[in-house]
């Protein structure tokens, strides 16, 4: 759920604070008188047979209670009312004494019949809340637009005879909730505007109400106000606010003044102990510059107690029913959820990309339920395409589908700005009366790269290297493209590191099995999985040193493991058996997990690595070769002089070329 239905949900259900709404600089002894009220009795509240040191205060028994606020509805029966059906659900939920509204009830600017089939709409909806709810007028509800002349004062009459008065007033558990009209006539003109001030002006008539009533709730816990424009910005409402916020001030009781109009939050702080708020929407019309920011679907709710209140907004449609989330439900989730692709089935060629390619991926259904998933395939090569462009797939409980996408790239071969594809799968589990996505899973369609010509021999003139660390640096080698027969082996590089971190990986297969040459805190170390377990050579301690070149090896002869730096041998182990195989990938510069992604990375430089089908080296010590020579028993051969693509190219001639990771680059 995101952070802000969470965070609402959480002060909902979080004891009532000991200082209500008090500021933070209130003296600690002044939180400590209040919280608890002077005639509870902790003893009769609370019962346990244990003995604890811990005081647990207990919340208020004051007489709180919760409302709800709606935003403007208007941008169109198709956009609008459902977010507004979405959010009565929302609300129902969080069960309110009461919801309010802060105008801009109906589309509006129309005549009459289009108006009254709106209003119909909205009320039918707002039915649903089962609780009582207020209208507050805004300008859409009142502006006419038709053939001829307007109705005198246009919707008004229809707006007082179908939604309520034009202001009014209640009281509800010691508190008084005041509705303003804020789009009266202009008195001289006898026009309806909001975009000049003479149109933002109240008339004596309402005035006199609101003293009136503002004197009968002297006495009020709290009161509330509710207009639809918010007319304390100024700007083009105008200075008539001032009269209005002084009479607010004066009456000594009124806490907080809502309104919505400008479809964005907005919150102008404190003024003479009276809060403003501006709401966003709930179905209008939103540019959505930001929601963190305000520009969102929303409603606010307002938790009231007698030391004040707490607010909070929540997006629409962000709050879950617990009930409507059963146990077969959350079992049927997370087996779909389970049973969704790890990877994509085949791979493209990277030769002849210009050629129509395919690759697939299978998607199950475990459940008892329909599912419906959406399949995009992307990159940030723009010179990729893809047919079709995505993939609306239904499936019904228990089906299995293997789905096909053809791809194909502008180039014959990858250049240096060559990206892979990848392909998003959103999914989504329809229960009864309940949609459930499922987080979009990003696979990376697999390329073969064997088919890239072997790089050529490499110049100790001007190397370049593997430069890695930071943001997932490393280069990866698919599993088919390493063909290393069981028997002896060795596995060497050049490696410049920068530090060493607790676990490091310098070329390393291992996943309860294969192999990995290690530098975990400047430690050397060679594993190999051979007949059931892990054979170790590993150095005493740590021998290997940062901001210079050294050559780590390490060998298998068929009986023992040695492991060298700079051609002196720092560990050894014995041991013999059948070495067991995975189908991960080999990493140059981190270890590899269980779902093939890397780990334990490496900083630094990398350079000369070597795979060979035989023990290159024996006995204490050997002199390491810069280049190493390539033969018939090398089957990787990477020394970073050449890149194709994503690619730096392999020199043995069997095509293990190796990708590039994250922020690797060869330089």
């Amino acid at each position: 759920m995101p952070t802000a239905a969470l965070c609402a949900l959480a002060w909902l259900l979080l004891p009532p604070p000991q200082a209500g709404n008090e500021p933070a600089s209130r003296p600690a002894e002044v939180h400590a008188q209040r919280g608890r009220a002077p005639s509870d009795d902790p003893r009769s509240r609370f019962l346990t047979s244990r003995k604890s040191p811990v005081e647990l205060v207990l919340p208020l028994q004051d007489d709180a209670f919760l409302f709800a606020i709606f935003g403007d509805r208007t941008g169109g029966p198709a956009e609008g009312v459902q977010v507004l059906a979405q959010a009565v659900e929302d609300v129902k939920l969080f069960g309110p004494d009461l919801v309010m509204t802060v105008g801009d009830l109906v589309q509006g600017y129309n005549d009459t019949p289009e108006w009254l089939a709106q209003m119909v709409e909205y009320k039918t909806i707002m039915a649903r809340l089962e609780r009582p709810w207020f209208p507050v007028v805004g300008n859409h509800d009142l502006y006419w637009r038709g053939e001829g002349r307007a109705p005198e004062r246009e919707h008004e009459q229809n707006y007082e005879l179908h939604f309520g008065p034009l202001w009014y007033a209640f009281e509800h558990k010691g508190c008084w909730f005041v509705c303003l009209h804020s789009d009266e006539d202009d008195p001289e003109r006898g026009d309806k505007t909001f975009d000049e001030p003479r149109g933002q002006r109240m008339s004596p008539e309402q005035f006199a109400w609101l003293d009136r009533t503002l004197l009968q709730a002297r006495d009020a816990r709290h009161v509330f106000v509710f207009l639809h424009h918010p007319r304390w910005i100024g700007g083009n409402y105008g200075d008539d606010w001032q009269r209005v916020h002084q009479r607010l001030v004066e009456a000594g009781n009124v806490h907080a003044v809502f309104a919505g109009h400008i479809h964005r939050m907005r919150y102008d702080g404190s003024r003479d102990g009276i809060e403003y708020f501006a709401l966003a929407t709930v179905g209008g019309v939103q540019d959505g510059h930001a929601a963190a920011a305000g520009y969102l679907h929303e409603y606010h709710l307002v938790m009231v107690r007698d030391a004040g209140i707490d607010i909070a907004a929540v997006p629409v449609g962000e709050v879950l029913d617990p009930r409507a989330i059963s146990g077969a439900i959350s079992d049927e989730v997370r087996a779909l959820s389970q049973a969704l692709p790890q990877r994509v089935e085949s791979r493209l060629v990277v030769t002849g990309l210009r050629a129509d390619s395919s690759f697939a991926v299978a998607l199950n259904n475990p459940t008892q339920r329909p599912v419906e998933a959406l399949l995009a395939p992307r990159s940030a090569d723009s010179r990729w395409v893809f047919a079709p462009d995505h993939a609306h797939v239904a499936l019904a409980p228990g089906e299995r589908r293997m789905i096909e996408l053809a791809a194909r790239h502008r180039l014959d071969a990858p250049d240096e700005d060559f990206r892979r594809p990848e392909l998003a799968l959103s999914v989504e589990y329809l229960g009864a009366g309940l949609r459930v996505p499922l987080p979009e899973r990003v696979l990376s369609i697999p390329i073969d790269a064997r088919g890239l010509p072997a790089a050529r021999a490499a110049s100790e003139q001007a190397p370049r290297v593997l430069a890695l660390g930071g943001a997932g640096a490393c280069a990866r080698v698919a599993d088919d493209a390493l063909v290393l027969p069981d028997g002896p082996f060795t596995v060497e590089t050049w490696i410049r590191a920068r530090r060493f971190g607790e676990r490091t990986g310098l070329v390393c297969k291992t996943e309860s099995s294969e192999f990995g040459l290690f530098a975990s805190g400047g430690r050397a170390e060679f594993v190999v999985h051979l007949g059931g377990k892990y054979v170790r050579a590993k150095s005493d301690g740590a021998v290997l040193a940062s901001e210079r070149w050294q050559h780590v090896a390490g060998v298998f002869d068929g009986s023992q493991l040695r492991v060298y730096v700079d051609g002196k041998l720092v560990g050894k182990g014995t041991g013999a058996g059948t070495r067991r195989t995975n189908d991960l990938p080999l990493y140059v510069g981190a270890d590899v997990t269980r779902s093939g992604a890397p780990d334990a990375l490496f900083d630094g430089d990398v350079d000369g690595v070597r795979i060979a089908s035989v023990a290159r080296y024996s006995g204490d010590a050997f002199t390491p070769q810069r280049i190493p020579s390539i033969d018939e028993h090398t089957v990787l051969a990477l020394d970073m002089e050449e890149r194709m693509g994503l690619w730096a190219l392999d020199g043995s001639g069997r095509g293990a070329h190796a990708e590039m990771v994250g922020a690797a680059r060869v330089e």
